[in-house]
């Protein structure tokens, strides 16, 4: 027989601190459903992103991200992830409405979104928000993109979509425990958040109002899976998939079904078998709408420097820095120590991929005194005599104090070199980090690095041009030609 809750059983539950929500019968039997303030605020909001003016300064910021994970997307293309998803893409094409990046293929939204999911998590070149960690442009811009293809809507609203699944998905893992959540649980932080991202971007692409947008928070909850195994996968295609592919494919697919008449439960962040019962019971629901409307996460996102790994970052700024006050060579240096947060040590330590593998960059760093998009993915370098040399320099400390530090990741160097003389290099804010911001030129810079190669200079700089403006965009199927081969 199935358990009844009253009304008063239901707010016990939810934990709620002000008055809820109660909307009317709409079912033989069912009593009136009860919306927690937590939830009426946060779908209200999703509801009303894409009518409300941004801060001048979040805009540019969204317009950052756009190009960094735009570009991205290009430049994964030849990686393994890419080749993948790029046949997947062509082999299922389906209705021709969306675009796929980097190639001559328009095919239906919800393949478009994977396969630009996927593009733009070949590598480690996304963007990545340190507080709820997660990667959330990867996912949120090919939902958005491919749900705004659908819809047909404005530069404006694409750049609003964005700015608001970055707000949305990071907040479920900062209210998860981020991290922490996903050591403790196995599952992976990545997908959570990203889930969440993609709903709410292609729900405001969509122009769901605020039921839907409640519909669209359970949808995501539904799909939301994926473990953090991927740390095993050697191919990175399984976590191109579970960072992107398959959050922004279900993000697309749940926005366009709600938009269709779809209905689901109410509030899936109260009441019986709740989403945070489930994945985090001691959660507190109230950091979901944490200053929301306030505090803009897109703002809070890394823009990666170097195309690696996010705890290579810091080593590699080290080096450099170093270099510029103490010109040296590789042949000079006898032994380098590089001390990282233990948690993230165990991420980069002697992985098989060489944009993942903290002793391989760093090899390369020495030899090349930079670190390239090429270099960091030329995988038949990694047995490279020459560098295999330097590598044996390499000492990684997992660093329980730096550990203390975390979501921030600082690193310390210390280089001995061959006439004895030492040099110790701490960084605390990494390039590219809230605390250490790339400049827009930094970032136009990058991204023509990642999509001149690809698809020539001179589109390069247009799609710069375009994303810098993108409020004169009317239909975002106008980046269709900016971001596809010819």
């Amino acid at each position: 027989m199935k358990k009844s809750m009253t009304r008063r059983g239901v707010l016990q539950t939810m934990g709620a601190g002000a008055a809820a929500v109660v909307l009317p019968f709409r079912a033989t039997g069912a009593g009136p459903v009860v919306i927690s303030p937590v939830t009426t605020k946060l779908a209200a909001y999703m509801s009303e992103a894409r009518e409300k003016a941004l801060p001048a300064e979040i805009v540019d910021h969204a317009k950052y991200h756009i190009l960094d994970t735009l570009a991205a997307m290009i430049s994964g293309a030849d990686l393994p992830p890419g080749r993948i998803a790029l046949k997947f893409a062509a082999a299922h094409k389906g209705e021709m409405v969306a675009t796929v990046a980097a190639s001559n293929i328009v095919c239906g939204p919800l393949e478009a979104a994977m396969a630009n999911g996927m593009l733009a998590h070949s590598d480690e070149t996304d963007d990545s928000h340190a507080p709820s960690h997660s990667h959330p442009g990867c996912a949120t811009i090919p939902a958005a993109l491919a749900a705004g293809e659908q819809f047909g809507i404005s530069g404006t609203h694409f750049l609003r979509a964005v700015t608001l699944g970055y707000d949305v998905g990071t907040r479920v893992t900062t209210t998860l425990g981020a991290l922490k959540y996903q050591m403790e649980t196995h599952r992976s932080s990545h997908s959570t958040a990203e889930n969440f991202c993609a709903a709410a971007a292609a729900g405001c692409a969509a122009s769901l109002d605020p039921r839907q947008m409640r519909f669209i928070l359970d949808y995501a909850s539904q799909q939301v899976s994926g473990v953090a195994a991927w740390e095993r996968d050697t191919e990175h295609i399984e976590k191109s998939l579970v960072f992107a592919g398959h959050p922004a494919r279900n993000g697309v697919s749940a926005a366009l079904l709600i938009q269709l008449g779809g209905t689901g439960v109410e509030d899936i962040f109260a009441g019986t078998d709740n989403f945070l019962m489930a994945f985090q019971p001691k959660a507190d629901p109230n950091v979901l709408i944490d200053k929301l409307g306030e505090r803009f996460n897109i703002k809070d996102t890394t823009i990666k420097k170097w195309t690696v790994g996010s705890p290579i970052q810091a080593p590699l700024d080290a080096i450099e820095n170093l270099r510029k006050r103490h010109p040296f060579e590789a042949a000079q240096v006898e032994h380098i120590r590089v001390r990282v947060a233990a948690s993230e040590a165990n991420t980069v330590n002697n992985r098989d991929m060489p944009d993942v593998c903290l002793q391989h960059m760093v090899a390369v760093m020495l030899l090349d005194k930079t670190a390239s998009f090429a270099a960091a993915h030329d995988k038949a370098r990694m047995q490279d005599p020459a560098v295999l040399k330097e590598r044996a320099k390499v000492e990684l400390v997992f660093d329980e104090e730096l550990e203390k530090l975390i979501p921030k990741r600082p690193t310390i160097i210390e280089v001995k070199f061959t006439d004895g003389t030492q040099l110790t290099e701490r960084v605390d804010a990494v390039r590219g980090t809230p605390d250490n911001p790339m400049t827009k030129d930094e970032v136009a810079a990058k991204a023509r690095d990642l999509v001149a190669p690809s698809l020539g200079a001179a589109k390069a700089d247009k799609l710069i041009a375009t994303i810098w403006n993108i409020e004169a965009v009317k239909n975002i199927r106008e980046l269709r030609p900016l971001i596809q081969r010819s």
